[in-house]
């Protein structure tokens, strides 16, 4: 007897992070649809999960205005070859996996084909040039949303979208073992450690480290017994945090810190917040990550003046970490651009460090935070993918 045939997904991946959620979403599919079939750009992840990957995904891996420009006419190639493909092939739906400016391209040419078109990952349309929604609900059926907040938007906009909740809230522990990780960090059990994160790009550690030395000099004496830990994610930025601190050696040579860097450890700035009592780290998804350890944090940045001025134009919400846009308060101090001084840094800091019925309480906050976010994405995903499949069936039976 011949096996039932699955449906054919088209799925397109970009970079390490969209790898990781479509291995996941796959493996889910996989339980709805034994014999399915995954096409299109795939990393190792997904390709171990039995996608067919058509081009290699690092060819989608561009960064930066002048990389995208010099690879246009590459990329264009790719995305006519992939519609060709999934056009031929009939796939009976498109999951388009972050890579907003690539996937959604795809997805309009598909929906026009009759195509059922799925993006994961929402852009951050909520944010900034809001008005993209209505093209997202044109192109779109359906938004996996890893946010509820980004949900509420879409929503309010009458555009399809389901909040899965998001992979980091159903990988990292409710409860996170700070022993452990100082342990592995070769840290003291007993002392106040301070996490410094500058980021993990080139121009944050630049803009940024000065900053974060300042800041842990004021609070170093204040507070002498602290000590400060510095992650840098691999040796060219653990050169560059070092070249920081040896360039005011004067300055910086009582200051008790150290720069770890990989040394066979899974995350080293996981384990950096994991090990800390408060961080004092760049803004970006590093927050969203930290608020899941549940440690208290003060959250910085600075940009050129002309794109802060530019950005205050554009962008439409009242905070910039994860932790206040999920409270939909000031859960964590927000020092950014001219308000981001050592003086006001440190202060921040070092009123967590003093403050322990605080903690107590932000914890206590995370934990719901944690809660609402771990809906275990992966399976809640694929369900939303079936029921949308099921549902377009039906239409079309009638």
């Amino acid at each position: 007897m011949a096996q039932k045939q699955g449906p054919v997904f088209g799925i397109v991946a970009g970079e390490v992070s969209g790898d990781t959620l479509g291995a996941g979403l796959i493996r889910a599919l996989k339980q709805h649809y034994p014999n399915a079939e995954f096409i299109g750009i795939a990393g190792p992840q997904m390709i171990a999960e039995g996608a067919q990957t058509l081009v290699p995904m690092d060819r989608l891996s561009v960064m930066g205005l002048v990389e995208v420009l010099g690879r246009l006419k590459e990329l264009f190639r790719v995305r006519d070859e992939l519609i060709n493909t999934f056009t031929e092939r009939k796939i009976d739906a498109f999951i388009g996996i972050d890579a907003p400016d690539f996937n959604l391209r795809v997805a309009a040419q598909l929906k026009q084909r009759d195509i059922t078109t799925i993006h994961y990952v929402s852009p951050s349309v909520w944010a900034w040039r809001q008005g993209r929604v209505h093209g997202i609900r044109a192109t779109i059926d359906l938004m996996l949303c890893l946010l509820p907040f980004e949900k509420a938007f879409y929503d309010k906009h009458l555009s399809p979208a389901v909040f899965v909740g998001h992979p980091l809230a159903d990988s990292l522990p409710m409860q996170s073992d700070r022993l452990s990780a100082r342990a592995a960090l070769s840290l003291n059990e007993q002392s106040q450690i301070v996490g410094l994160l500058p980021g993990s790009r080139r121009g944050e550690v630049a803009s940024l480290m000065p900053l974060l030395l300042s800041t842990a000099r004021l609070m170093h004496q204040a507070t002498p017994s602290l000590t400060f830990v510095i992650p840098a994610i691999n040796a060219e930025r653990e050169a560059e945090i070092n070249a920081f601190i040896a360039a005011d050696a004067d300055e910086y040579e009582a200051l008790p810190v150290r720069v770890i860097t990989d040394a066979g450890l899974s995350s080293v700035g996981r384990q950096v917040m994991t090990a800390a009592d408060v961080l004092v780290m760049a803004s970006g998804t590093a927050t969203l990550e930290a608020m899941l350890i549940k440690r208290p944090m003060v959250v910085s940045y600075r940009l050129h003046w002309l794109t802060w001025l530019i950005a205050r134009l554009l962008v439409r919400i009242p905070f910039v970490s994860l932790p206040n846009l999920l409270a939909g308060r000031a859960l964590v101090p927000e020092l950014l651009q001219y308000q981001a001084t050592p003086e006001n840094m440190a202060r921040e800091a070092l009123a967590w460090l003093n403050s322990p019925q605080r903690v107590v309480q932000y914890q206590q906050d995370c934990v719901a935070l944690h809660e609402q976010l771990q809906q275990d994405a992966s399976v809640t995903a694929a369900q939303a993918i079936t029921d949308l499949l099921k549902k377009n069936k039906g239409s079309a039976d009638e």
